[in-house]
């Protein structure tokens, strides 16, 4: 059987509250899971010290027994120290998308033909004026 350490979702609308659990990965997001492993409460500040709870020992044991923790669990595993994560690099992320680059290429051949015919101008000026 396939593990997971993941979150499942609890908590009533925009006021939401994770259990940290082991589930298999085939179970529903908040549906059967084999055991609870901490708890994570975004409303609380980011410095609170109760805003990711982990039993450390167990997390250990599920991990050697081969479960694999999303990313979000996987941060915080980080950031208490039992695992380590590889930052990642998307370098297509700051490009643009299709449309938006098709409108910036425009507006900068508006901008290139607004100077040209400002110089043309100034030049025609310049002439006009010997």
């Amino acid at each position: 059987m396939a593990t997971k350490i993941r979150l499942a979702r609890g908590g009533a609308k925009k006021r939401p509250f994770y259990r940290i659990v082991v589930a298999d990965e085939r179970a529903p997001r908040d549906g059967r899971f084999l055991e609870v492993v901490g708890r994570y409460n975004p409303m609380l500040p980011k410095a609170d010290e109760k805003r990711v709870e982990l039993d450390e020992e167990r997390i250990k044991h599920w991990l050697g027994n081969g479960a694999q923790p999303t990313d979000r669990v996987h941060r915080f595993l980080d950031a208490a120290g039992i695992l380590k994560r590889e930052p990642r690099n998307n370098p297509n992320k700051a490009k643009l998308g299709k449309k938006a680059q098709e409108r910036l290429d425009e507006k900068l051949a508006r901008e290139a033909e607004a100077k040209a015919a400002a110089e043309e101008a100034a030049a025609g000026e310049a002439e006009a004026s010997e």
